[in-house]
């Protein structure tokens, strides 16, 4: 079984190999029995999210741990993937800024993406 942070740095560096936009991770395990972290990302159409969420979810699955959950695919809006200790967002512009999750999350402490996935 894989420690929440070796999967949220599978899940960044997915996303950020599918060129994801915005890429944030917030640790939560402090503030929420949740997860560990949320890992939130933007894609530019319903098209770039499901090859974003494909692409998690195959690293992931490669690596042994496949989602829990999957939430949202067929809308293509907002899909959440669920790992357990760590839970992926990846919404369209106008969803992401709806939902404000770094806003309603902002007790959390944001990590560095480059300490994750290494500089860009």
């Amino acid at each position: 079984m894989m420690t929440a942070s070796e999967v949220v740095k599978i899940a960044a560096k997915a996303l950020s190999d599918k060129k994801g936009k915005d890429i944030k991770v917030l640790r939560t395990e402090d503030i929420t029995t949740l997860c560990d972290y949320f890992v939130i990302c933007t894609g530019t159409s319903s098209t770039h999210i499901k090859a974003l969420t494909d692409e998690i979810d195959k690293a992931m699955s490669e690596a042994g741990e496949p989602p829990l959950r999957r939430e949202g695919y067929r809308g293509g809006n907002w899909v959440l993937l669920d790992f357990g200790c760590v839970v992926a967002h990846v919404f369209t512009e106008e969803a992401r800024e709806f939902y404000k999750l770094e806003r309603l999350w902002s007790d959390a402490e944001e990590v560095e993406l480059s300490s994750l996935i290494g500089p860009c």
